[in-house]
């Protein structure tokens, strides 16, 4: 089924996919600090940033001496799909895991590519953190919600870059919601203030 007959802005209740995001949400941050450890430094952590793409989100090219990764979320065949610039590739299936096996698949999915790494494994900013490696309570992944989800983020990017276009405001992200700010002030600011290094997602 094409995209085009998707609704674009589809219902995502809260309550509805609260343990998924909360899942989704770790996992993208297993995923963050994989690329915080392997990429040069950036001002305002921009090296830290996932990107929206038509399929769910993806670190962009990193550094792995003289070639470089890439880890995308699939948010339409639900995978984690981890290429290099050199032509290997390793994925696997989203669902069915906890934080504890998505952390141990995905090191040794980097493994397999022969990509060394080694992350911090204790969430950020949440209260009563878990190590990734013991988390095993977190283990939600509902295919319909992340597909609503999909929609919605890749529309929020859509119509935050067209507003971008009529700024040179610098951009900040979090996970569900772009901010833009010049001179230190928000010129679009969610209702509440959104946490800045739980998952950073690029959208605009």
């Amino acid at each position: 089924m094409s995209n085009n007959s998707l609704d674009p802005w589809p219902e995502l209740p809260t309550a509805a996919w609260r343990d998924t995001c909360a899942t989704l949400q770790l996992w993208t941050q297993i995923v963050g600090k994989i690329r915080l450890t392997k990429s040069p430094w950036l001002n305002h952590s921009w090296h830290v940033t996932l990107y929206v793409t038509p399929r769910g989100l993806t670190t962009s090219p990193i550094p792995d001496g003289a070639r470089t990764f890439q880890i995308d979320f699939d948010f339409i065949d639900h995978t984690l799909r981890i290429s290099t610039s050199d032509g290997a590739l390793e994925q696997f299936t989203l669902a069915g895991h906890s934080v504890a096996s998505f952390y141990a698949a995905t090191l040794a999915a980097l493994a397999e590519l022969g990509i060394a790494v080694a992350i911090d494994e204790m969430p950020n900013e949440l209260p009563d953190p878990v190590r990734f490696s013991e988390d095993t309570a977190h283990a939600s992944y509902d295919p319909d919600a992340v597909g609503r989800f999909l929609q919605i983020l890749v529309n929020v990017d859509r119509v935050l870059k067209q507003f971008r276009t009529a700024s040179s405001a610098r951009q900040a992200g979090a996970f569900l919601l772009g901010q833009f700010r010049s001179g230190g002030d928000a010129l679009f600011r969610p209702p509440r203030a959104a946490p800045s290094r739980r998952c950073a997602v690029s959208v605009g």
